[in-house]
């Protein structure tokens, strides 16, 4: 009967693969491989050609990558374009940097919301890019050709990288793509991504925060939901269909492909897949890198980033001005907060690193039953263990001197940006120039041009800081981030700046920061532009923020040393151990960790239960948005409009019998990066947009839970009835392929 069963366990891992259905977040060009037949199965009904294709267009050519550079390595959100202008939709937390940059009190989008009714009001957002993926290969065996055992790290790291540039130019095209090469299964595979990068991306439509970001921190990660979490921009080319800095004749782009969208809705077991560009998971991370979490890392950002939240938002509070100006910076510092709170949770109540270290004595027994293994991989694990015990002893320091020093208050910062400025006038003002005249004084005239265009460079970025930044707010921040950094580190461990400080200003940070404030050159715009007019080497060292500034940068580099060798000591340990996984789990087909390349994840429309006896259905209507409703709370506010037109139950085309859903789950396996992914159907069709996950499942970076962790997206149906109905942008539902087969109910399983 035992070899039975253990024989049939076999067969079901060598059918199915992997662990988990729904588990996975799997690279588009091997769909065809490994995925497409289980994918039929649960309701796919396009080709793999139609899904990933690199000659006819495809699923992957309508969906888009969103950063703020124009040759990205990674990607703060994902979007997909949803008509043959270009159209794209969306989260609108992912869109909400653009909406804010764009507010004022006077035209305040972020409450308002903002509607282009023509394609002359659409606004431009300097810097945002949108990059389509052309192809993808895999080019391990070309890297690791140019490396060999008897290699030091620095010697392999070192041919690694010129291999890498070396392919990158050859498939760039003579500068037309951008070319990224990223690492594998902690280094043992390597491929290659040719993106085309359009550099001209502008704002649509965007609701209201009432709608977008309904429930706020409070409902942040959190089921049952009611967020109509999208925004709306458009990508523009050049007249030739090229990518093209922003110009007013510029057009709508034509793209290869782009996603109908569904009026169907969805029922319960429906099949979804999402696609996206998912930032960063480490399913592989061993019980040593959890406790390492848990203990040492996450505490410290926890603490900072909680007090810096309840400063701003007592000033958020108080003043319109203020809360337009930090709504883009407290939502990000908000979200990792939360997220972090809610992992900590997660790894603790699920117990992951028990399960972790289950995983790890398999692997140590099955490594000590064969010699050959036994020299491979036997000091792996205890190579881990010491590392992590390392990088814990260092970790606190520098991420105290980072968070509360460097990257506290605001204006430390900013101060930072002059720091190339002040390498140039140091020669100058110091008279640290060659003694042959000639030399000299042209040495003097490149740096005069250097520090000239560095002045320029700084004017500018003056406007942008200046823009969103209100100083009482930030010497609050001051003082309150040098207290706990004074508080936390023992004195040896801290920047000496900072004690001395302490010590004259009789332990009052309060007292120092507004010296500080009263004297610096960075606490206003007018103090900068004064300064630059005629740039000092002498005001720049003597300037109380840039001494602050350059202690904390000296500590920092004391300090991350020890935190670098550690980190470096893993890294040989982490490409073994996957490897190790590998061979000892030939049968099972592995995904790699999220690293912010295009992935596909699949699984089902579904419930869940929290706990004991309580159970979450899978979808939420616009019932809910009422029982939530609370006019006295900024996060739970219904707008008069959206109020008036549930209570008439006016939906239009979008509600069945009645009713309209607004958010839904699905199982599949998402991370940050995948805001804004699109859920499509079986069909290739869009039902909703990816915008969380869920609170009982923020262990699932480390360790995906497939009875609890949950996709939260919002409806599809919602979204257009939001533009339509609610905004009366119609303009923009005449530009979508709509597709409704004929009318069903809301619901078709029994509640």
């Amino acid at each position: 009967m035992k070899r039975t069963l253990l024989l049939l366990t076999f067969v079901l891992v060598g059918m199915f693969g992997r662990m988990y259905a729904d588990e996975g977040m799997w690279l588009p060009m091997f769909v065809d491989r490994l995925n497409y037949i289980d994918m039929q199965k649960s309701g796919l009904k396009l080709t793999a050609e139609e899904i990933y294709s690199v000659n006819n267009s495809s699923i992957k050519d309508a969906i888009v990558g969103l950063s703020n550079s124009p040759t990205p390595n990674g990607y703060f959100c994902s979007a997909e374009i949803v008509s043959d202008q270009g159209l794209m939709f969306t989260n609108h937390h992912c869109g909400y940097d653009a909406i804010q940059k764009h507010s004022s009190v006077e035209n305040d989008y972020l409450t308002d919301g903002f509607w282009a009714m023509t394609l002359s009001e659409e606004l431009p957002n300097e810097g945002l890019t949108a990059s389509f993926l052309m192809k993808m290969a895999d080019v391990t065996d070309s890297v690791f050709s140019v490396v060999s055992d008897s290699m030091s790290a620095e010697e392999r790291a070192a041919a690694i990288r010129k291999k890498t540039g070396d392919l990158r130019k050859s498939f760039n095209d003579d500068g037309k793509y951008h070319v990224v090469i990223k690492s594998f299964f902690e280094g043992n595979e390597y491929y290659l991504f040719v993106y085309q990068v359009y550099r001209d991306v502008r704002l649509v439509g965007a609701p209201p925060s009432a709608v977008g970001k309904f429930g706020g921190d409070t409902d942040n990660w959190m089921w049952p939901r009611h967020t109509g979490d999208f925004s709306i921009f458009r990508v523009y080319t050049a007249p030739d269909g090229s990518p093209a800095d922003y110009s007013p004749e510029n057009v709508p782009l034509k793209p290869k492909h782009h996603l109908p969208v569904s009026l169907d809705g969805v029922q319960k077991d429906d099949f979804a897949m999402i696609w996206g560009f998912p930032g960063s998971t480490d399913r592989y991370l061993t019980s040593f890198g959890v406790d390492f979490n848990i203990e040492n890392q996450y505490p410290a950002i926890i603490d900072l980033f909680g007090k810096k939240l309840e400063a701003w938002k007592e000033f958020m509070d108080a003043d319109q001005k203020v809360k337009i100006q930090y709504a883009s910076k407290y939502a990000g510092v908000a979200n990792t907060w939360k997220y972090l709170i809610g992992q900590t949770r997660g790894l603790k109540r699920l117990d992951v690193k028990s399960k972790k270290e289950e995983l790890e004595g398999r692997f140590t027994a099955w490594v000590n039953a064969d010699e050959q293994r036994r020299q491979k991989y036997g000091t792996v694990l205890s190579t881990m263990e010491k590392g992590y015990k390392d990088m814990s002893e260092a970790i606190e320091p520098l991420l105290y001197t980072n968070l509360a020093g460097m990257g506290g208050a605001d204006i430390v910062g900013y101060s930072m940006s002059f720091n190339g400025l002040k390498e140039l006038l140091k020669p100058i003002e110091k008279k640290d120039l060659p003694k042959d005249k000639d030399i000299a004084e042209k040495m003097k005239n490149d740096r005069s041009g250097q520090i000239a265009k560095a002045v320029e460079g700084l004017r500018e970025g003056a406007k942008e800081h200046f823009k969103d930044y209100h100083a009482p707010v930030d010497q609050k921040v001051l003082a309150i981030m040098l207290q706990e950094y004074y508080n936390k580190m023992p004195v040896t461990m801290q920047a000496p700046v900072v004690y001395k400080m302490f010590n004259k200003y009789k332990g009052s940070f309060d007292m120092y920061s507004q010296n500080v404030f009263d004297k610096s050159i960075f606490a206003n715009e007018s103090r900068v532009n004064a300064f630059l007019n005629n740039p000092s080497l002498k005001v720049l060292e003597n300037d109380p923020v840039m001494q602050l500034s350059s202690g904390f940068m000296a500590k920092a580099m004391e300090t991350s040393g020890g935190f670098r060798t550690a980190q470096s000591s893993l890294t040989g340990a982490k490409k073994l151990f996957v490897a190790g996984l590998r061979e000892m789990q030939p049968d099972k087909v592995f995904y790699p960790d999220a690293n912010s390349t295009m992935r596909m994840s699949y699984g089902s429309v579904r419930d869940y239960m929290p706990a004991d006896a309580i159970h979450y259905d899978y979808v939420t209507t616009m019932n809910g948005i009422l029982e939530k409703e609370d006019p006295k709370d900024d996060e739970f506010i219904v707008p008069s409009r959206l109020k008036e037109l549930i209570e008439k139950r006016d939906f239009g085309a979008y509600g069945a019998n009645g009713e309209l859903i607004v958010c839904f789950l699905s199982t599949n396996d998402i991370t940050g990066g995948n805001s804004g992914s699109p859920v499509i159907n079986g069909n290739g069709e869009l039902i909703g947009i990816a915008f969380d996950g869920n609170w009982e499942a923020m262990s699932g970076d480390i360790a995906f839970e497939p009875d609890l962790q949950r996709t939260i997206n919002v409806d599809v149906r919602y979204v257009l009835f939001i533009i339509d109905k609610y905004a009366g942008a119609t303009r923009l539902i005449d530009e979508l392929t709509i597709r409704k087969a004929e009318p069903k109910p809301l619901r078709t399983e029994s509640l």
